[in-house]
């Protein structure tokens, strides 16, 4: 079976001649096929305009964005480390409904897929390359084959779109069909891979607000801050570079012919250009007069600048300048105990939990949990929510302390533990006993006090162990 009749086999009816054209109609009609990355025969992705020197540029789609950003520039090589380091730490579990309220962890056979996805893989692993590839193309692709797991490179696939009216992904009715895996990349000249939707899992944390089969960089936004970093570095090295002094205009009132001046300014480059001649004294000949032009780092304040933009990134990755080690998380107030841990559960709430939910329910698509549940992660072996779990720990006294308060005013116990654990007091039920009087009273009265079993008669005891007057 071809891929075109693999693809048709995935609609019926009236959607196959809108969705899936016959082949002779060529691809030009072929509008299921949106491409993720910006190249391709039918790019959708984006496209920056600005201005930047060819040394500065960075490509938008997936290559563009690892190699010009992610492995040259520092800012946003700390920022997805210690995204990529946290979010790593997670495990799976299912985790039981009970009538959509979500109840204890527990695993099954059907998690070791996840903790071993590869040979020598483990859920760490799995963890780390679904996040870089979501956080540099957007979207994370990865399918079962047989006993392993297959994370496939997110700008070698196509996502398959389709609907009955012949619209485009906002048409109400349109629906993702499956994927197409093109390996070596779509000119490679390899055949490509249909891939239905139930077989793959498709992770995009960020949405992309013009296609919502698609997901975004968080770097898309701040394309412009890492070229002026990259910028501001370049900056630093020339300045360095140029003997740590300001630039210099040298003027000299004599007239000199062009031969002579060009050597004269060879010399000139000789003598005081380097870092070898940095702080060497100026001497010039009668007639020159060195003027400073621009500004040096104090004036520029280049630490505040530079330090801004750092910053601005580090807002995108969703990860405080204080986690990362930022130079303007690194003073201040930033560094008490008490700030830090407020910054730790900013990143913890703000940027992982949700992350890790995500991933979970993607991952359902080829993990499938039993009836009843849902894959879950758990975060109480993650270092970096220790803190939190020592909150976990007092909010479950606070519990504990409230269902013995209802218990001891008369509430049955079961409907105290589902009042405190809802939220909700409405669910309290009543003994009609109060305090003390929690056990019944006997209908009798109280019982009447018992002689000790076999007591020795008074007449009988030996002589030092009678009462006095030799009566009982």
């Amino acid at each position: 079976m071809g891929l075109t009749d693999r693809l048709n086999s995935w609609v019926t009816g009236s959607q196959r001649a809108a969705v899936i054209p016959p082949m002779p109609t060529g691809f030009d009609n072929f509008w299921p096929y949106i491409n993720l990355a910006g190249g391709g025969q039918f790019p959708l992705g984006l496209q920056t305009t600005m201005p930047a020197s060819s040394e500065q540029a960075i490509g938008s789609d997936f290559a563009g964005l690892v190699s010009g950003a992610y492995m040259s520039n520092g800012v946003v090589f700390a920022c997805e480390l210690a995204r990529l380091m946290i979010f790593s730490e997670a495990r799976f579990q299912f985790q039981r409904l009970d009538k959509g309220r979500p109840g204890d962890l527990f695993g099954s056979p059907a998690l070791d897929i996840l903790e071993h996805p590869w040979l020598g893989g483990t859920t760490g692993d799995l963890l780390t390359q679904k996040l870089a590839d979501a956080d540099f193309a957007g979207n994370s692709f990865t399918t079962r084959r047989r006993d392993r797991l297959v994370v496939m490179r997110p700008d070698w696939v196509t996502i398959v779109v389709g609907s009955p009216n012949d619209g485009d992904s906002w048409d109400l009715d349109a629906e993702v069909l499956g994927y197409v895996y093109h390996p070596g990349g779509r000119h490679s000249g390899r055949p490509p891979v249909g891939l239905v939707r139930d077989e793959v899992a498709h992770f995009k944390p960020l949405p992309d607000p013009l296609f919502r089969f698609r997901g975004m960089s968080w770097l898309t936004p701040v394309i412009r801050e890492i070229q002026s970093d990259r910028s501001a570095t370049d900056h630093k090295q020339r300045f360095f570079d140029n003997g740590a002094t300001p630039n210099l205009v040298v003027k000299r009132d004599d007239a000199v012919s062009g031969d002579s001046f060009r050597e004269w300014v060879a010399l000139m480059e000789q003598g005081h250009t380097g870092i070898a001649n940095a702080y060497k004294t100026l001497y010039l000949s009668a007639g020159a007069d060195a003027t400073v032009v621009g500004v040096d780092m104090a004036q520029l304040d280049f630490k505040v600048v530079q330090g801004a933009g750092e910053t601005r990134i580090a807002a995108a990755a969703g990860i405080h300048p204080v986690i990362v080690g930022l130079s303007e998380g690194m003073q201040g107030s930033s560094l008490n105990a008490g700030n830090f841990n407020s910054a730790r559960r900013l990143v913890a709430d703000r940027t992982m939990s949700p992350l890790w939910r995500n991933v979970a329910g993607s991952l359902e698509v080829i993990v499938p949990p039993p009836s009843g549940s849902r894959l879950w992660w758990d975060g109480r072996d993650i270092p970096f929510l220790r803190e939190d779990r020592k909150d976990a720990a007092e909010i479950q006294q606070v519990k504990a302390s409230s269902i013995r308060q209802l218990v001891d005013a008369g509430y049955k116990p079961d409907s105290a533990v589902k009042a405190v654990e809802g939220e909700n007091m409405s669910l309290l039920v009543h003994s009609g006993l109060y305090s003390v009087q929690l056990q019944p009273p006997m209908p009798d009265g109280p019982p009447k006090p018992v002689a000790p079993p076999d007591m020795t008669p008074a007449d009988k005891m030996p002589a030092h162990m009678k009462p006095a007057g030799g009566k009982p």
